[in-house]
């Protein structure tokens, strides 16, 4: 559903006559090359796909090189447009300054290349962006694969879904969970960590990060105060520590923590997060039970269908620039706030048929909320939320 949506929109702006940058950001592996390879292959026109993983942190001078190959390559071909496709551009050490150096050189020279840069690291890219580069680019952010998504391509079952979560990649390997809980540990989740955040960011207590992501996915679905975390974790330092490697985390695609809804930014920011995976199979890849044994449990399931939900909605409001909240006053509870253009809606999951909507009724009559909306029991089926946009609900 939403990587269809990025083949259209990208593919309409690259036609375009008018040359805006294109910046394509979102976690490791949801197939961001994949997408931009199979756009300008379509369209053929004439593009250099290059990419910086590869290339000595913080090396300028290559990225200069590739536009000037472009260059060439534009005049060689006698093309009316070229298209520079560079992979993973947070690697390169001040590279904003150097596109922006670039991009306005063929500007003034009337030289029609178009340029889509690709990234993971999301805090590092959108730095540069509002930097060096205000007005010159377009973003796209490509988050986890839906369900609908997953069944499309690779006929994933609803179940297939929560346990393995919305990674293209590790589809091939879910016939052989042990080789595919191996592919996830290390092919995504030490290089999120490794690749993404430690060799991108200082970071003082690297085993920190890695402990405070595995406590996270354990109380996935799950309110905790940073006063908590640091009793639960060894060498914790202090929440603001904590609070910012949560953050860099969640720029990773990797685990978010969610604020409370207060209708008031100071306390919504002090509050208690929630933690979130972005996508479930983070969470089953580091669970000694198989799926088979998890589905057998009905307590362990049923908190694997609420983050499943939870991963959705939190993966929609990245993609279509709503916020997430939840909101919880003394014993009362709501699961999720979605917020956009002022309107709220409040969403509440449960997996067995449990009837307290108290939560719903306080909130609502609080903050006078849009809609509420029940999924699972008695509610929308969660196989077919799962299905749904969830901005659509505005």
């Amino acid at each position: 559903m939403f990587q269809r949506i990025h083949y259209q929109s990208l593919t309409k702006r690259l036609m375009e006559p008018r040359r805006f940058m294109q910046v394509i950001i979102g976690p490791r592996q949801v197939g961001k090359t994949t997408m931009v390879s199979q756009v300008v292959k379509d369209l053929r026109t004439p593009y250099l796909f290059v990419s910086a993983d590869a290339v000595p942190l913080g090396s300028g001078i290559w990225l200069q090189q590739q536009w000037e190959f472009a260059r060439l390559k534009l005049k060689q071909e006698n093309a009316k447009e070229f298209v520079l496709i560079i992979d993973e551009i947070q690697k390169i050490d001040q590279w904003s300054e150097t596109v922006k150096l670039l991009w306005d050189e063929d500007t003034r020279l009337e030289a029609n290349i178009k340029l889509v840069l690709l990234g993971s690291s999301r805090l590092l890219i959108q730095k540069g962006l509002t930097e060096s580069l205000a007005g010159r680019f377009e973003l796209i952010y490509m988050g986890h694969w839906s369900y609908s998504e997953m069944k499309a391509a690779f006929d994933y079952s609803f179940e297939d879904f929560v346990w393995f979560g919305g990674y293209p990649g590790s589809a091939a390997f879910v016939h052989d969970e042990v080789r595919w809980k191996e592919y996830m540990l290390h092919a995504i989740i030490e290089s999120s960590i490794s690749r993404d955040i430690l060799m991108l960011t200082r970071i003082d207590k690297p085993a920190l990060m890695k402990k405070l992501f595995e406590l996270g996915c354990l109380y996935a679905g799950q309110i905790l105060s940073y006063t908590k975390m640091i009793g639960q974790l060894q060498d914790a330092g202090n929440t603001t520590t904590l609070s910012h490697y949560l953050g860099l985390l969640h720029t990773a695609g990797l685990l978010g923590g969610i604020e409370k809804y207060a209708g008031d930014i100071i306390r919504k920011r002090s509050s208690s997060p929630k933690f979130q995976v972005h996508n479930n199979a983070l969470i089953s890849a580091q669970l000694s039970q198989t799926k088979k044994q998890v589905m057998s449990d009905a307590a362990a399931w049923g908190r694997m269908v609420e983050s499943a939900v939870g991963a959705h909605i939190l993966n929609s409001s990245l993609t279509n620039h709503s916020q997430l909240f939840y909101w919880r006053e003394n014993i009362l509870e709501v699961d999720f706030i979605l917020e956009k253009n002022k309107e709220l809606i409040a969403l509440e999951v449960k997996s067995n048929d449990e009837t307290d909507f108290r939560g719903l009724e306080a909130f609502k009559k609080l903050y006078n909320s849009k809609k509420t909306i029940l999924v699972g029991a008695k509610g929308i089926p969660v196989s077919e939320f799962l299905q749904m946009n969830p901005v659509e609900l505005f």
